[in-house]
């Protein structure tokens, strides 16, 4: 809403909602959101008191402006349009600063490593493409509040995302994540070292966390985003009456989320595999809703969530995920897909993208994260020839 700045005497200020006029006898000036108006009483014929109008003014002036950028702060803080002028560099900004902002994308890194392998990079480099004006944030659990890294780390993709400016890197601190939600008293109690699937585990309750707190997107690491997904409440079907939790979104404090740590909790068995993920989440979602098969790319709904088709993340089921290493004659179009999950966890990084392969993962990385593409993969290709060469 467009607000007067009215500043009567110095000093003294006020808000009005009218618009400002020129009369000869006040100035004005337009700061977007904001307009800053100053009124000055008629100048009296003294010779000595010119100067000190003269000085008035330009104190008044100053101190319009000072207001005006503190109203702008505040403003940009609570647009989504904040990425274009924050007034702060965002490395200074923690991650509470930036999670209220809402509708963000969160990425989460359970493991101690530092260095994002490419697929990691293509996941959050495609998000931020995508949803330039969200924030994207990747939670890394091997950094601490204390590790100096940022644009000149020498970790080629670190430095790569942290060059992006819609990407926030911050540590993964969990006990902060479960703080006021059902997850305390387990965090608490369990002990990661005898938790065969921690790695897993801890990430299934941090997304529940995060998402539930802050609203937003949650996405694995393994995901390219295409283009935007249209839902604010939804969850991924992997397949018809089976739900994924690599992929879903909801806003803040949705009931849905809390049920699902409260059952977190309740049935919490960490040598099942999935037990705390997409079994979770299906079986929540079957509580509430009756589900049936997916036909065409229909998307259902229940309850206000969207359960989306599972053309939409998963055209290519897990079993067959070896296909996006392969090359494609006409290559696929992806035309109901938001976003696509390459399988990381069958993977287990044995195959990678190649440059000059022309496989449908080299494809997508082409297309969805180039920046990544000519960084980690064709000059990581390059440089063993140029040293070689060198030493020649």
């Amino acid at each position: 809403m467009l607000q007067t700045v009215w500043v009567s005497s110095a000093g003294s200020w006020a808000l009005r909602g009218s618009d400002c006029h020129w009369d000869g006898r006040q100035s004005t000036w337009a700061c977007g959101f904001l307009r800053a108006t100053i009124q000055r009483p008629g100048l009296r014929h003294d010779p000595k008191g010119s100067g000190r109008a003269r000085m008035l003014r330009k104190i008044q002036i100053c101190l319009c402006f000072c207001f005006v950028s503190g109203i702008l702060y505040e403003i940009s803080l609570l647009s989504g349009c904040c990425f274009s002028y924050l007034p702060v560099p965002k490395h200074l900004l923690t991650p509470e600063q930036v999670l209220s902002l809402g509708r963000s994308i969160i990425f989460l890194e359970t493991s101690e490593r530092l260095e994002p392998p490419p697929l990691v990079s293509c996941s959050v480099e495609s998000a931020a493409r995508i949803y330039q004006d969200r924030p994207i944030i990747l939670f890394m659990k091997g950094l601490t509040n204390h590790t100096a890294l940022g644009t000149s780390s020498s970790y080629a993709a670190f430095s790569l995302l942290s060059s992006i400016k819609n990407v926030f890197i911050f540590p993964l601190q969990m006990e902060t994540i479960f703080q006021d939600t059902p997850l305390l008293p387990w965090y608490n109690q369990v002990v990661p070292e005898q938790e065969k699937n921690w790695v897993h585990v801890s990430s299934d309750a941090s997304r529940l966390a995060l998402i539930w707190k802050y609203g937003g997107i949650y996405m694995d690491t393994d995901v390219i985003s295409i283009r935007p997904i249209p839902e604010e409440s939804f969850l991924a079907a992997q397949k018809s009456q089976f739900s994924s939790n690599g992929i879903f979104g909801f806003p803040a404090h949705h009931k849905f989320i809390w049920d699902c740590m409260e059952n977190f909790v309740l049935k919490y068995n960490g040598n099942i595999w999935g037990n705390q993920g997409p079994f979770l989440m299906t079986r929540m979602l079957k509580a509430i809703c009756n589900l049936t098969d997916f036909r065409g790319t229909e998307d259902h709904s229940c309850q206000n969530i969207s359960f989306l088709n599972p053309q939409r993340f998963y055209p290519i089921p897990y079993p067959a995920w070896r296909r996006y290493y392969k090359v494609w004659d006409p290559s696929p179009t992806f035309n109901h897909s938001y976003a696509l999950h390459l399988w990381n966890f069958m993977n287990h990084n044995r195959k990678a993208v190649v440059a000059g392969s022309n496989t449908l993962a080299e494809q997508l990385y082409q297309a969805y994260c180039p920046t990544t593409y000519q960084d980690l993969i064709q000059n990581a290709q390059l440089r063993p020839f140029t040293r070689s060469g060198d030493a020649a």
